[in-house]
């Protein structure tokens, strides 16, 4: 079998990701071996692979759906937001430099589309499926001459595409009409068919619609998948949804202890590698939320200054907001801060930054006795270390250089008090080491909080991971999708007009 398949989607967010994550499950449990590919990523939440190339959250995950480690050829093209209008081009792992929207659709991009072939050939010649994802929609005209990770790709490497509608945001039968009518002709023969997403009732309720839209576009619906809670894991774009006051998702489990445990994350502007928090979030009787206003900081345990792509801007943001106050106090009264890459940064003396905001020398909160350097290469490591007595796993993502002269040492960053700071993503996901440090915070707050004793993330993750395979085994037609995969995209397929503008 030498099998590839491309999940585009009528929008963004419409659940390619857990879609796809969900379908490379469902291999696997098949006995296939399977590896999961995007060609073009935006996201600031990003992961380190073994060999030390950056590439998204979203492919790490879908290549722990398929049991295998993650590669930079899984994501061979990574775009880490600066702001509206620019980017970070990170090319097969490594960051190639700075560009504008305008510089990179003007010819760059376009120029990028062998590159990601390779790689998907690369894939393809290794594993006997690739399960590709799309990005945004495959129906953005104004795009398609330089698209090298939904059409583009599709075509240059002849992949059948299955398009992902999300039913709960209403629209869904006009939303997979026009996605296919606003192609052109050689892309509409490789679109297969539609997978409705997040379908609330009953299911014999849509099947008139659906037959009706085979009527009309000649194309077939590979399933219907139902909504399920608490499945959104390992988010893109934190650009595109505002989390101000979201609670993350936690276990339905009482507390062990008498009291629940409140965390509060400051969303900062550009934050990058929101999802250390799932971890807390997993913890029974813990509650995570995302805040922008000092007062919002007053009931919480735990304060956690997340990880930021613009660290001078999140400092700025901080203080014209009146956090940085809040924080201060916090560090006065002993009372629980935590600051994950950035927000460690944001945290210490002083930062010289001619790199990233090019702002030169800027004052820090002065909460940790740490000087800060950013420097042109970026650091992509894996430590393992030990805090607390336990050991830890984490990656690090990062341009500044923190040089410590003081305090307590923790995971190469440091402590005082209670205020502590690391460059360590994904520190929190070590079981024995999170439960060590919630304990820490408890007593700091005062609160009779307990630690669930066998709360395992890695076997959460996975519960989640076959969650999703078995929506797509249960709710999808796996052996019309299985001849899709194998064969391709049916011979003779309609062409619905008026297809993409000349």
């Amino acid at each position: 079998m030498n099998g590839g398949l491309l999940v585009a989607g009528t929008t963004s967010d419409a659940g390619k990701s857990v879609v796809t994550a969900g379908i490379c499950r469902w291999l696997v449990r098949q006995g296939v071996k399977v590896a999961p590919f995007k060609a073009q990523n935006m996201s600031l939440n990003s992961f380190v692979t073994r060999e030390g190339a950056e590439i998204g959250r979203a492919q790490a995950m879908q290549a722990q759906a398929c049991r295998v480690e993650p590669t930079a050829h899984m994501n061979p093209v990574l775009l880490k937001p600066g702001g509206e209008r620019s980017s970070q081009v990170v090319l097969l792992g490594r960051p190639v430099g700075e560009m504008s929207a305008r510089g990179y659709h003007g010819g760059r991009q376009e120029r990028l589309l062998g590159t990601v072939l390779d790689s998907l050939a690369e894939l393809r010649g290794t594993y006997d499926a690739v399960i590709c994802e799309g990005a945004g929609s495959p129906a953005e005209i104004n795009l398609r001459r330089t698209d090298i990770v939904n059409m583009g790709i599709a075509r240059g490497a002849r992949l059948p595409v299955l398009v992902v509608g999300d039913i709960d945001r209403g629209g869904v039968f006009a939303s997979f009409f026009g996605t296919v009518a606003l192609l052109a002709p050689e892309d509409q023969a490789l679109v297969a068919g539609y997978l409705v997403n997040k379908f609330r009732g009953d299911v014999s309720l849509l099947e008139p619609g659906l037959e009706m839209l085979h009527g009309l576009t000649g194309r077939r619906t590979y399933g219907v998948l139902p909504f399920r809670h608490g499945l959104g894991i390992d988010e893109e774009d934190g650009l595109r949804v505002s989390l101000r006051g979201t609670v993350r998702e936690s276990v339905v489990a009482p507390p062990v202890g008498e009291d629940v445990l409140r965390v509060a994350v400051c969303a900062v502007p550009l934050m990058s590698n929101f999802t250390d928090v799932d971890a807390l979030a997993a913890e029974p009787g813990v509650v995570v939320r995302f805040v922008d206003r000092p007062e919002e900081l007053a009931d919480a345990d735990l304060v956690i200054v997340p990880g930021t792509r613009g660290t001078v801007r999140a400092l700025q943001w901080l203080r014209e907001r009146g956090l940085a106050d809040a924080l201060a106090r916090r560090a006065a009264e002993q009372r629980p801060v935590l600051g994950i890459c950035g927000g460690f940064q944001l945290l210490g003396e002083h930062i010289e930054d001619d790199v990233e905001s090019r702002a030169g020398h800027v004052d820090g909160l002065g909460l940790l006795p740490v000087r800060v350097r950013f420097a042109r290469e970026k650091t992509l490591t894996r430590p393992v270390g030990e805090a607390l007595g336990e050991r830890v796993e984490g990656y690090e993502i990062h341009h500044g250089v923190a040089e410590v002269v003081g305090g307590e040492p923790f995971l190469d960053g440091c402590r005082v008090g209670q205020t502590w700071g690391t460059h360590w993503h994904g520190s929190l996901e070590s079981d024995g080491f999170r439960r060590a440090f919630l304990r820490e915070v408890a007593a700091a707050a005062g609160r009779r909080f307990v630690p669930a004793p066998d709360t395992s993330f890695a076997a959460l993750r996975e519960e989640q991971l076959d969650r999703l395979g078995d929506l797509i085994e249960h709710h999808a037609d796996t052996d019309a999708l299985w001849r899709l995969i194998e064969s391709g995209a049916p011979q003779g397929l309609p062409f619905i007009p008026p297809g993409a503008p000349a």
